[in-house]
């Protein structure tokens, strides 16, 4: 381990800086010289790290999560933009990210591909060259698009803009989760319909493609959730978590070749392709440069448009996988990477293939598969309150009820590149001709599952669902140790509300040609959470309901450390103006070690006075009795 391992002070800050030096932009490539000079002592320890059981397993799985998404989207723009990105761009566009960014970037454990929202901005730019009599110029008019989206990538980078992604909260990546989630559903459906209605296809086919996706969907999500279960031996269970998709997408496929009714269906299937040709008849290079100098300009708002989605879209996905819950030891790089990231958008803009981009649903699978989870028995006791309500006479041993139950920990990550570089390696072979005959076996349906799996993941853990539920939860069962239990429920429910609003705009505006706008929505989370949150909700309840999603310093030293929340800036100033000490503002004072699901700690946030509230809160708990719960699961 480098000896430098401590990023509580690391020199990468822009706290204490006056006149110009304190000016991001006016200082370029500093974010990016210390993500490098931070990462590379750690780069042979990076390929060592990768030699294990652990980094195999994750392999397998991060390999099929990554590979099933990006054919379910390559074949949803087939059908959208006159199919001109088939198997082969879909394979190309993966292994090309997958190659770049297990070798150069700083963080090897994001995963890179193709994302449904990429799919989106590309069909509805089609949309658009369609409804602009520019059709046979789609080529090269998202070649151009891609191209000013790298050059702006590279200034954003430079200028040491990813800094800002420290202000992203629960808040916005909740809301962006969700909106996430809602698109892979939608796209599941339509798959699914496609089913029905495209050429080829018969109500029998359709509706075994139904049976197929759901049971698919179903067949992942409890093989999955196998490792958090107490059934058979760990390693069994670890073994089924981990090999889900690949159990799943073998089952299914065999399912759909049984002889018989089933096979007479006639179910749609992957099509054929020549090995390492584009789909259409092309060259692989585009050429971008036969492009009327007007469309050459029309195109830099949307590779702007294309950015700002991609510096969310991408950075978050790089955050969830740098989560809390992961025992990360080495730093991060958010600016060297999103410089690659607009390498990689240069090169698949010429050559045609889809821009790849951080997969915010995957990025965690990753980071979960090469963690290494114990499995440790915890015992603990409660009072049963009916019976010590009782005479006296009523044995103690009555009054106290223990029980057994699993918990488990995460001990360690590995974090290397092994795994991410063997997928690129993986994708390379399937675009050769026995490969993809196997890619031809799988039946479509099994993609609309796919999308179900992949969409609703994300969705039972999200913070805005599990607010959602506390507040359909009966309030004598709930845990006395809830920080939540000290809001309103309505209070609760309105704070909800901002993130649905922009949920719903994004998901309505993603179904019109104004998709291409989604970004803006998203983005404009983020200075609606620093600016107008804490002025209509207390720093108590923001306090409770939020928190940074980067709470790390192994992840906050790459974008300047860790800021102040507003609402905890906005409190210190009225007390320190009123000179009391906290006798406005006692919000402060918030239980914040949160242990619901979809909640997240602010250890590193709290002021004095909320760790003695704090304290007298443990101490009251300690006297009646109460033991405070952990609840962590596998996968």
């Amino acid at each position: 381990m480098p000896p430098n391992a401590d990023f509580t002070n690391d020199p990468y800050t822009w706290s204490g800086l006056t006149g110009w030096h304190s000016y991001r932009t006016l200082r370029p490539f500093r974010g990016m010289y210390w993500d490098v000079r931070r990462r590379l002592p750690w780069y042979g320890t990076d390929i060592r790290d990768g030699l294990n059981y652990r980094t195999f397993a994750a392999t397998i799985r991060i390999f099929f999560v990554n590979l099933l998404p990006a054919l379910a989207f390559q074949l949803d723009m087939t059908r959208n933009t006159g199919g001109y990105f088939g198997i082969n761009e879909a394979l190309f566009s993966s292994a090309l990210a997958a190659l770049v960014f297990s070798t150069l970037s700083c963080q090897p454990l994001t995963v890179v591909g193709i994302t449904g929202l990429i799919s989106l901005f590309n069909y509805t730019i089609y949309d658009i060259a369609v409804a602009q009599g520019i059709r046979d110029l789609y080529p090269q008019f998202i070649a151009w698009v891609s191209i000013w989206a790298a050059i702006t990538h590279w200034l954003a980078s430079i200028c040491n803009w990813c800094d800002y992604m420290r202000y992203i909260t629960d808040f916005s990546s909740n809301a962006f989760g969700m909106y996430v989630g809602i698109i892979y559903m939608i796209k599941g459906v339509e798959e699914l319909v496609a089913q029905f209605t495209e050429q080829g296809s018969t109500p029998a086919a359709g509706y075994l493609s139904i049976v197929i996706a759901l049971c698919y969907w179903f067949s992942v999500y409890y093989l999955e959730i196998m490792g958090s279960t107490i059934y058979f031996p760990p390693w069994l269970r670890k073994s089924l978590a981990d090999f889900a998709y690949p159990i799943a997408t073998i089952w299914w496929t065999g399912f759909s070749h049984i002889p018989g009714t089933i096979a007479r269906a006639g179910l749609l299937r992957i099509p054929h392709t020549h090995a390492f040709h584009p789909t259409q008849d092309r060259s692989w290079l585009v050429p971008f440069w036969t492009l009327p100098v007007k469309w050459v300009f029309v195109a830099l708002p949307i590779g702007i448009l294309l950015t700002l989605l991609f510096y969310y879209d991408h950075n978050v996905s790089s955050l969830t996988a740098q989560a809390k819950q992961y025992p990360l030891k080495k730093p991060a790089g958010f600016h060297w990477d999103f410089f690659l990231l607009g390498c990689t958008c240069f090169i698949a803009g010429i050559l045609g293939i889809p821009l790849p981009n951080g997969l915010v649903p995957q990025a965690p699978v990753h980071t979960d598969s090469c963690t290494e989870y114990v499995d440790r028995l915890a015992r603990s006791q409660e009072r049963d309150v009916e019976v010590e309500e009782e005479p006296a006479s009523v044995s103690n041993a009555r009054v106290w009820v223990y029980h057994n139950k699993k918990m488990v920990d995460a001990t360690m990550v590995h974090e290397q590149r092994i795994s991410h570089f063997v997928m690129a390696l993986g994708f390379v072979g399937l675009m050769t001709g026995p490969l993809l005959d196997v890619l031809h076996t799988m039946p479509r349906a099994l993609f609309s599952g796919v999308f179900f799996v992949v969409g609703w993941g994300g969705l039972p853990g999200n913070g805005m669902t599990q607010n959602l539920l506390y507040c359909m939860r009966e309030k004598r069962f709930v845990d006395p140790a809830e920080p939540r239990l000290g809001l309103k429920k309505w209070r609760i429910v309105y704070y909800v509300f901002w993130q649905a609003l922009g949920v719903a705009i994004s998901v309505a505006i993603s179904q019109t040609i104004a998709a291409i706008g989604f970004p803006v929505v998203i983005v404009a989370l983020i200075p609606l959470r620093w600016v107008v949150l804490p002025r209509i909700f207390t720093e108590h309840e923001l306090l409770v309901l939020d928190a940074p999603t980067a709470d790390a310093d192994v992840v906050l030293a790459s974008m300047g450390g860790r800021p102040t929340l507003p609402e905890v800036r906005m409190a210190e100033e009225r007390r320190r103006r009123r000179g009391e000490g906290g006798e406005e503002g006692e919000s402060s004072g918030a239980s914040s070690e949160v242990k619901g699901e979809g909640m997240r700690s602010r250890e590193g946030f709290k002021d004095e006075e909320e760790r003695g509230v704090e304290g007298e809160r443990a101490k009251q708990s300690a006297r009646e009795g109460i033991e405070p719960t952990l609840r962590t699961g596998h996968a």
